[in-house]
């Protein structure tokens, strides 16, 4: 059973926050460029997620962050103080740095209380166990004090994770896909845990994960990056709603994309023509619009104003959603829609059409693969 962060855990204890830097930051493996002029600010008490596809640079970064390995160029900056530069690099135990790993990293021959409070070198026996004690309660497993990981859930061995990352009350909170080992059942209930917990530290935390909607649930900010640069930074809803590219679009969505060109300020597609301020006259634009805006209706007449006929070549039931696969008149691509379970009725094929005009985006076609 998953506990509420807000009625079995104890209050954690505050930690003062920091603000990390990442400035100009370059890091090569041999002739592989991984990182290419990052620059970068978690501000105090933020949650920042770094987003991304594999092989994106997101815990390359992290690593850097942590100590773990130097850049190549750049530096890093704690609170202004530079921590890792040309001339200067501070071991990891010095930076005020709690490090959560995505497979969590217990030691299995450890007890839960063992494992609390290895990283708490520098106390006093006494304070030592006073600091893993309040950091076990922190995430509502006192009564697994004695406990080995093996007998933990995978949720249990997260929080495990959590509370020896939180023990020392670091500045910053680095973790790298913390959520992705549990399964779907677990994820959201551990995900509001945990982050019930960041927020009550109030420590500064960075987050990598590949999943946008993990993004979005956690993340004050996000910086997505892709092939070692940042493609974009800011806010879910900025982001969402203003992305700058068609791979952000499609990294926060799930699109019907389509080659056009831009006639007289506007780009025809197979489910409608739309303005089009994107590009000189003749230029090649990419229309994408969201499989969450369209609107589809039974029947499939030409009478409605605005929408356009289709018809249903295969559905699926999703729970709480449908995912259609429907045929347009003038297009050989099928088009993709995703509605609420209960809009269209049993065995109906055709229907009409209706994209909304917020869900439409319009990118100039070099673009698409920037």
């Amino acid at each position: 059973m998953v506990h509420s962060p807000t009625s079995t855990f104890q209050r954690t204890g505050v930690t003062f926050a920091a603000e990390l830097a990442f400035r100009d930051i370059h890091l090569h493996y041999g002739d592989v460029h991984t990182l290419k002029g990052i620059s970068l600010v978690a501000s105090p008490g933020e949650i920042l997620c770094l987003l991304g596809p594999s092989g994106s640079g997101k815990t390359s970064l992290l690593r850097l962050a942590a100590g773990l390995e130097a850049q190549s160029s750049g530096s890093v900056l704690m609170n202004g103080r530079e921590i890792a530069g040309d001339t200067v690099f501070m071991p990891p135990e010095k930076r005020s740095v709690g490090l959560m790993f995505q497979d969590f990293a217990l030691f299995p021959h450890m007890t839960i209380f063992d494992n609390v409070r290895f990283g708490l070198r520098d106390l006093s026996s006494a304070d030592t166990n006073r600091e893993a004690l309040a950091a076990i309660r922190r995430v509502g497993l006192e009564h697994h004090i004695s406990s080995y990981p093996h007998v933990l859930s995978g949720g249990e061995q997260q929080r495990v994770a959590l509370a020896r990352a939180l023990a020392p009350r670091p500045s910053v909170i680095l973790m790298d896909e913390p959520f992705s080992g549990l399964d779907t059942r677990l994820k959201d209930s551990v995900r509001a845990e945990t982050l019930a917990i960041l927020r009550e530290t109030r420590a500064t935390a960075i987050v990598v994960t590949h999943d946008a909607e993990e993004a979005m649930r956690m993340g004050d900010r996000i910086a997505l990056l892709d092939h070692g640069e940042i493609v974009q930074a800011g806010t879910a809803q900025e982001i969402y709603h203003n992305p700058r590219n068609l791979f952000v679009a499609g990294f926060f969505s799930e699109l019907n994309v389509f080659s056009t060109v831009n006639r007289g300020g506007k780009a025809a597609t197979p489910l409608g023509t739309f303005d089009c301020a994107r590009g000189a006259e003749g230029d090649a634009v990419m229309v994408a619009v969201r499989t969450v805006g369209l609107e589809v209706s039974a029947g499939g007449g030409n009478g409605a104003p605005g929408g356009v006929p289709g018809r249903i070549v295969s559905r699926r039931f999703l729970g709480s959603t449908e995912s259609l696969v429907l045929a347009v008149p003038g297009s050989d691509e099928q088009v993709r829609a995703r509605i609420r379970a209960d809009e269209l009725p049993a065995g109906i094929r055709d229907v009409t059409i209706y994209v909304r005009p917020g869900d439409i985006m319009l990118f100039e076609s070099e673009n698409e693969n920037a």
